[in-house]
């Protein structure tokens, strides 16, 4: 099976049930609707049209693309066809662009007028890979008569997509996604968040992320449910979205929840979710503050879940069952993982180490990078192998939930004393003013490391009760030596904090 099969079981089940809806509340009015016989008659003729532009099995495309109906279209017509989506972060420029483009050789770059005015910042060299420019909204000048593309066999283990890492602490890697990755991760979210054809999912997440792609839209398409894209997450319509029962799930980052609950709790008529079955968050840690105010004004509880652009999804909160703040849950179906300390040895429960996860979901290894991909996986005693997630974890030794500490490397480590960022974070939090907060090693001459902290406040902070606050509530090697007042954290498009960014 590849991914053009798995999505068209809905087809041959529903033809006549609504696919996608795409509509962007800045041009009201203006609304897309596909069912999946209208959607896949499309796909078959830009998959004709690609193929007769050149692009062959294994080729790679690069789409540097807003959330909008070209995009679904276009991607299901590149693996239809056995060829490979590169997508592009929309906040990338100049540099980033041109190392993607370089780095995968992507043979077509597709894109759209809104974009224009950053690709003409492009150089002739920045294109030298790419062979044709196809504009999505002038596609009609190229997309041709045929109907459907020509033969082409389409293995599970073919490549379907490079997705290039965030590049948070260095230049971005390709990682080599396949059809059979892609499968594990849909097929054991479909089991495990009981996903049903009468699902509708309102979907603001761009579609060039994992979150977007793999776990809104495959979800949706393998499912046989209705997809309500976005090109962006609008506060009032989301509420009126979902307040009037117009989707039943609805996956975000932190920073959205964090701003839905900042505005339902100033209303005296709370937003009706009954038809919601389904909140989850993802891409970045959910306060537990925010997870604990949301249950508290709407009566439901989100479920956190953890993935990774190399692997697809890896652990989730139970979709029948407790969902604890601060908490990533277990392993999906078909998911391994293990804690384990500096020398790569199983910890026991309740021990911080790093997360090292296999499955079917794993990725094969970064493009034409065979160093990055040795370093990133070892193997075991028994000859198993397992990639290095870099991010520190703890398992309860009760409840087998695992908590996420932070990034291996921002790890500060204290006169000997290891310190995990987060927990300084949510507990910064939770101090009246403080809406944010990013917490990183500065060097010091006897301890080595000592925490610093980056808040964004709500109004005038008082410093001195914060300090004595922090005393009260932390180990004294814990304590922020200095705290810096900034109007804004800076994030990656899907609300990850680039600490990297912060001022020094």
């Amino acid at each position: 099976m590849n991914l053009s099969t798995l999505f068209a079981i809905a087809l041959e089940r529903t033809p006549d049930k609504l696919a996608l809806e795409y509509a962007d509340a800045e041009q009201p009015g203006r609304v897309e609707h596909y069912t999946y016989r209208e959607l896949y008659t499309a796909v078959e003729r830009w998959a004709a049209a690609l193929q007769g532009l050149g692009l062959q099995k294994g080729d790679r495309i690069a789409f540097f693309l807003s959330n909008r109906a070209e995009f679904v279209i276009a991607y299901l017509a590149v693996i239809r066809i056995g060829a490979v989506m590169v997508p592009v972060n929309l906040r990338y420029r100049k540099r980033e662009i041109n190392h993607i483009l370089h780095d995968c050789t992507a043979k077509i770059l597709l894109t759209e007028t809104a974009q224009q005015s950053v690709l003409d910042e492009l150089e002739a060299d920045d294109l030298a890979a790419v062979e044709r420019m196809l504009l999505v909204d002038g596609a009609e000048s190229w997309l041709g008569d045929e109907s459907a593309p020509g033969p082409v066999v389409v293995q599970g283990e073919d490549l379907a997509l490079i997705m290039y890492t965030s590049g948070t602490t260095g230049r971005s890697k390709g990682a080599m996604i396949t059809h059979n990755n892609v499968l594990a991760t849909v097929t054991g979210l479909l089991s495990a968040w009981a996903w049903e054809r009468e699902d509708v999912i309102l979907l603001p997440l761009p579609l060039f992320h994992t979150h977007g792609l793999m776990v809104g839209l495959h979800c949706a398409l393998a499912a046989g449910a209705t997809t309500r894209l976005r090109p962006k997450f609008d506060l009032a319509e989301t509420l009126d979205v979902l307040g009037s029962g117009g989707a039943t799930l609805f996956f975000a980052v932190p920073t959205v929840y964090f701003r839905l609950v900042e505005s339902i709790r100033g209303m005296d008529l709370k937003p009706d979710f009954s038809r919601m079955r389904l909140f989850c968050s993802g891409s970045a840690p959910l306060p537990a503050e925010t997870h604990n105010e949301f249950e508290q004004l709407t009566g439901l509880r989100i479920l956190e879940r953890y993935g990774m652009t190399e692997t697809g999804m890896n652990f989730s909160n139970p979709y029948a069952g407790p969902r604890m703040a601060g908490t990533v849950g277990t392993p999906l179906p078909g998911v391994f993982g293990r804690i384990v300390d500096g020398q790569g040895n199983p910890v026991q429960p309740g021990v911080e180490g790093e997360m090292l996860v296999r499955g079917s979901n794993v990725f094969d290894g970064y493009w034409q990078d065979p160093e990055k991909t040795a370093a990133s996986f070892s193997t075991d005693a028994e000859g198993i192998r397992w990639f290095h997630t870099g991010d520190l974890a703890r398992q309860d030794p009760e409840t087998g939930y695992v908590t996420l500490l932070g990034r291996r490397h921002e790890l500060i480590i204290c006169g000997g004393f290891n310190i995990y960022p987060r927990e300084i974070e949510e507990m910064l939090c939770t101090f009246a003013g403080v809406v944010e907060a990013a917490v990183v090693g500065m060097a010091h001459p006897e301890w080595g490391e000592v925490p610093a902290a980056y808040l964004v406040c709500n109004g005038t902070l008082d410093e001195e009760a914060l300090t004595v606050y922090c005393r009260s509530q932390l180990a004294s090697f814990k304590l922020p030596r200095r705290f810096h007042y900034i109007e804004q954290l800076p994030r990656n498009a899907m609300g990850k904090v680039q600490k990297h960014l912060l001022p020094r």
